[in-house]
């Protein structure tokens, strides 16, 4: 299968509320989507989050990258070789998100063509565990909405999203904690928010109060420091940010980490499996983590087996969707469908209402 056509589209999906994140505040998502035709008619897509202090990448630098260089690249590469596809790529720099909707794309290529859902070709099954991400608010909003969402969702694990001072992190697990009863996992993510001389005590205090997880205490690097951290603390300190490729997952885990977020949102299906490969080798978890998608995106990213709860419920965020297939969650879990082909599964109607130039 050789590339014959590409194609790039964005759009901006609103929220049902504002969400307030580590680093930004928004009340929509902007996303793209990356179609590629192989020369056999058969199509792949793609979807990306594109936020500046997430990707650092905009609709003109994504669309500019892919123009000039990546899918100059890809033209004598079979896109049913994943391996080829990488290959092809090794020589550029950077460009993790614009290679990572390429390589993504490339493997609902791949299922297309086997005429198999992508998620059984990677041995995973067709019922997956998922974990509601509850956004920072006040505590009790936090509670209220998380009560909402297990009562409605049947979720049995809630990332909780932290960094907004101990006491007020406390409050918030305290109040989810009286809302949702003791049999919901919880995690926090604290997004790096507090110093890397905090981490241990703040660590301890989370697991005090029954957390399972924590991710991102303080900003995370492969070192000495991190060792201690993780050796003292009785709960798996989940790494994101700073694990965004196999290179990153193998300094860690030499380091004795224990859990490794594995965003295929972020860098695409190949770098995502071969992080939860690594981790999956030393003894570690894996997590399918959140990077704010869409239906479209939590279908894709799902396909790749983890070891956690997947954090793919993002997209009960948003009031529209660019895809038929709309994630049908009961007990806390989703059954993925059996279509090998998720190009056929796009709305373009909702696509072109949505649109933005570039």
């Amino acid at each position: 299968m050789r590339l014959a056509q590409w194609s790039l589209e964005f759009y901006r999906l609103p929220y049902r509320r504002e969400v307030v994140w580590a680093n930004a505040r928004e009340s929509a998502g902007l996303y793209a989507l990356l179609a590629l035709t192989a020369d056999d008619g058969r199509r792949g897509v793609a979807e990306g989050t594109l936020k500046a202090t997430w990707s650092g990448v905009s609709p003109r630098s994504l669309r500019a990258a892919l123009e000039d260089f990546l899918i100059p690249a890809l033209r004598d590469a079979p896109l049913d070789d994943p391996a080829a596809v990488a290959a092809a790529f090794a020589g550029i720099p950077e460009n993790r998100l614009a290679k990572g909707l390429v390589e993504s794309a490339c493997w609902m290529l791949r299922a297309a063509r086997e005429g198999e859902p992508l998620w059984r070709l990677l041995g995973a099954g067709p019922r997956v565990p998922l974990a509601y991400t509850v956004t920072r608010q006040k505590p009790a909003l936090m509670a209220t909405e998380s009560a909402a969402a297990c009562r409605q969702y049947g979720f049995r694990n809630l990332k909780v999203k932290g960094g907004q001072g101990v006491a007020a992190d406390l409050q918030a697990l305290k109040e989810i904690r009286a809302a949702v009863g003791d049999g919901v996992e919880l995690t926090v993510d604290a997004n790096g928010a507090y110093a890397r001389d905090e981490a241990e005590a703040y660590v301890r205090a989370l697991a005090d109060a029954g957390v399972a997880a924590a991710e991102d205490p303080c900003r995370l690097e492969p070192d000495a420091r991190f060792e201690r951290l993780q050796a003292s603390s009785p709960i798996p300190i989940l790494v994101d940010r700073s694990c965004a490729s196999r290179e990153d997952a193998a300094l860690y885990l030499e380091r004795g980490a224990k859990a490794l977020s594995a965003k295929p949102g972020r860098v695409g299906l190949n770098e995502a499996r071969a992080v939860a490969r690594l981790a999956a080798q030393h003894g570690a978890k894996s997590a399918i983590g959140i990077y704010a998608e869409s239906a479209l995106g939590t279908l894709i990213n799902l396909q790749q087996p983890g070891t956690m709860a997947a954090e793919q419920t993002f997209f009960l965020m948003l009031t529209d969707q660019v895809t038929t297939w709309v994630p049908d969650i009961r007990e806390g879990y989703v059954a993925l469908p059996e279509e090998p082909d998720l190009a056929r599964l796009v709305d373009r109607e909702v696509v072109k209402r949505f649109a933005i130039s570039s």
